[in-house]
């Protein structure tokens, strides 16, 4: 008997890529397994993101939308092509990376996975007394909104004591608001209307000058010999600034508006943002909101309770769901909490869970190391769930760091060497054990282990916090030892950054570099933000003798065409607007004219695209040669100087911040997760910057997971014992040595394991 021949459907078991150039991937070809975990490893800025997300992501999404019509693409971003010769055997592709979750007010983790739809139908078919569908326990549809507040749970009020002194009149300068000063356009209208008198003090007022000061609607006065538009001071600020988007607003305005404008609880839903009818009706005495307001975990209980056969498998749903956020590590959270708030990482576990539950197999999943905000306890949590979904017969892509994901990869892709055009080639494929014996930066680093210090350094005084209450933190009192590296630790949700963040304000020679995006266009670039690009115009204008102004893209010297972005943007109407580069310029930014001086043999566009390395190398002296080395302490030498700031990634954000704060003088340093994005060699010389630090006097606080940032620390507070109310108190303060020896808590056993290993 002969046995059949493969089935030809059964042959596609690789996604095979042929030729891929992307940013600085040198025409790599690579075979990758199918319902496979593979992990992509290299250092930071090696291509790896190019690869799997700039190229075999990028594609599969490109060709799922080509399927729909061209009505249909008009509403999706255009994709380009990436730069590739081929790639065979894609399936869909789903991305869950960390890019936060809308700021949207009214998105929260229960309308994020669908906990919170289901638990309106739960209520709307159970609760007692009944009111009706289940419309009418949603804060975003008409008929379940609390009508005061529209659904948000806050209303918004302006404090006029912050608009007004009412100790002064208006000569005097009484209007506090911005744009209002005496004789300003604005208070000439006020003062001259004739509705009350500019020297009266306006405590003095009558009710009816009051009322004309703040809120008359919009009415013509006469003023002089002219007819002017006339409104309430108040009716005035709300339709001038406060209708602004407020990321747009100029520092000075956005202040103002932060003390002016206070948010406080909406008084009739109580926050709650539903209706009365919606908070009367409950399940066992229990009502949604406080359904909503559960810690995760507690939720699950309280759902495994309720039995009703009538909705029974809708319950069932319910449970695996909020099991999930629970086995993911999130049971901290509670429906509630608004999406706009969580971390990078949680926002990822969240989108995660939706996928778990998923019915799709055979998707490819993309993952951006999924393990950052985890603590190592968290990690093996993580590691499950990556494993599940590849089980379901999906395969699933991970660009990550951690050795403890790289040990359960079923194959394994380590870019490099180095970075940027060090880097963007296969220096290894195969499986773990492969890498390990490859000889690779990856592979020797895989087993490499931090040691505790021989010696800690001897605190310089302290830094008291008292009786700390943010969020989950339960009356905490902890001494920070000042001008030594203390790391706080804990579980994900123990209340880390709510210490840290919450009592350690910025200013006062406080420093906190973090990862949240930095303000600016994609006209930005590291030149602009660190202050680079001033030394590179002036040495450019000096040995050319013409204007500095003529070496910025922002300013005289940029295409017109393009108006100094390199790109043009075109508007299709009914298809997608596309990006494509600019003909003028090709791409480079300046006028032919100014492209004609030079600098040591390089036009102003070669020196932009040049990485930090290289620049440091170029410029041998001056303010340029010391900007370029403090970002080349901090792990950025693979960085161009052009390259627009909305490319860069959380943990680069961080050290680019970092690279510009080391210039102050500060005397404290608050990282969050420095770590973020770095592979295990650029770890040791993270850790030698912030010793660097520490030995010039300053104070360093470093909220991280990593186990060789624990191990290489002069004093540990470690938070827990575990996540949400099960945490929020410091469960051991002291030197890593006695963490090892004597600490009962995760942290412990995991340092322990770590360093004895």
């Amino acid at each position: 008997m002969t046995t059949p021949a493969t089935p030809p459907a059964d042959g596609h078991h690789v996604i095979q890529v042929r030729g891929a150039r992307e940013n600085n991937l040198t025409d790599v070809s690579l075979d990758i397994p199918k319902r496979r975990l593979t992990v992509f490893t290299g250092v930071s800025g090696s291509g790896k993101s190019s690869l799997v997300f700039g190229t075999i992501a990028a594609e599969s999404q490109r060709l799922i939308n080509e399927t729909y019509t061209a009505f249909v693409q008009s509403f999706m971003p255009s994709l380009g092509r990436p730069d590739v010769d081929a790639l065979h055997n894609l399936s869909a592709a789903i991305v869950v990376d960390q890019e936060r979750m809308g700021a949207n007010s009214r998105s929260t983790v229960g309308t994020a996975t669908d906990a919170y739809t289901m638990l309106r139908i739960v209520f709307s078919r159970l609760g007692t007394p009944h009111i009706g569908t289940s419309g009418a326990f949603s804060f975003n549809l008409p008929e379940g909104m609390c009508p005061r507040c529209e659904g948000v749970g806050q209303i918004s009020d302006i404090d006029i004591d912050q608009l007004v002194d009412r100790e002064k009149s208006m000569t005097e300068g009484a209007i506090t608001v911005p744009n209002f000063a005496v004789d300003s356009w604005y208070w000439q209208v006020m003062a001259k209307s004739g509705l009350y008198d500019p020297d009266k003090k306006l405590k003095d007022f009558t009710e009816q000058e009051w009322s004309d000061f703040l809120h008359k609607p919009q009415t013509k006065v006469k003023v002089d010999s002219n007819t002017l538009t006339y409104e309430g001071l108040v009716q005035k600020v709300q339709r001038t600034i406060l209708s602004k988007d407020r990321d747009a607003m100029q520092p000075h305005i956005r202040a103002f508006v932060d003390r002016a404008v206070v948010f406080r609880e909406c008084p009739d839903c109580g926050g709650t943002r539903l209706t009365a009818a919606a908070l009367s009706s409950t399940i066992d005495g229990v009502n949604i909101a406080e359904c909503s307001a559960m810690q995760i975990s507690d939720l699950a209980a309280f759902v495994r309770r309720i039995d009703d056969p009538g909705v029974a498998p809708l319950l069932a749903g319910l449970r695996d769901l909020l099991d999930s956020l629970v086995e993911i590590g999130l049971g901290y959270l509670s429906l509630d909490r608004p999406a706009g708030t969580l971390s990078g990482g949680e926002a990822q576990r969240v989108k995660m869970v939706r996928h778990l539950g998923s019915s799709l197999t055979d998707v490819t999943y993309v993952f951006d190391e999924p393990t950052i905000g985890l603590h190592p306890h968290d990690i093996r949590r993580m590691n499950d769930l990556l494993l599940r979904l590849r089980d379901k017969g999906n395969t699933v892509l991970v660009v990550e760091h951690k050795p403890e994901v790289i040990a359960i990869a079923d194959h394994v892709v380590d870019l490099g060497p180095g970075a940027g055009t060090d880097g963007g080639r296969i220096c290894f494929s195969g499986d773990v054990a492969g890498l390990r014996a490859s000889g690779t930066l990856t592979g020797r680093h895989l087993e490499h282990r931090t040691r505790l210090r021989d010696e800690v350094r001897k605190p310089s005084g302290q830094l008291s916090i008292e009786g700390a209450d943010l969020h989950n933190l339960q009356d905490v009192s902890v001494d920070i030892p000042l001008g030594v590296l203390t790391v706080v630790t804990g579980v994900a949700g123990s209340g880390k950054s709510s210490l840290i963040h919450g009592s350690l304000p910025a200013g006062q020679g406080v420093v906190v570099a973090d990862q949240t995006p930095i303000r600016g266009s994609r006209r930005s670039n590291p030149a602009t933000y660190t202050g680079l690009l001033n030394p590179i115009r002036t040495a450019f204008a000096k040995a050319n003798g013409v204007k500095a102004a003529l070496f910025s893209a922002n300013s005289e010297g940029a295409c017109p065409k393009c108006n100094g972005l390199g790109l043009v943007y075109t508007d299709l109407a009914m298809m997608a607007g596309v990006a494509s580069v600019c003909e003028e310029c090709r791409g480079k930014r300046f006028t032919p004219e100014v492209l004609t001086y030079t600098l040591h043999g390089r036009n102003i566009s070669e020196v932009l695209g040049m990485s930090v390395a290289e620049a440091h190398d170029f410029f041998t002296s001056g303010q340029a040669r010391a900007i370029l080395g403090r970002l080349r302490d901090v792990g950025l030498g693979y960085l161009r100087l052009g390259q627009p700031l909305n490319t860069l990634s959380g943990g680069e954000r961080q050290r680019l911040k970092l690279a510009i704060h080391m210039a102050e003088k500060a005397a404290t340093y608050v990282l969050d997760e420095p770590t973020t994005g770095l592979h295990m060699a650029d770890v040791d010389q993270l850790l030698a910057l912030l010793d660097r630090l520490v030995d010039a006097g300053n104070t360093v606080i470093v909220i991280e997971h990593h186990q060789a940032v624990m191990a290489h620390a002069d004093w540990i507070v470690d938070l827990g014992p575990g996540a949400g109310h099960d945490g929020g108190r410091v469960v051991f303060e002291g030197t890593p040595a006695e963490l090892i020896a004597d600490g009962s808590t995760l942290t412990a056993r995991h340092l322990r394991e770590y360093v004895g290993g």
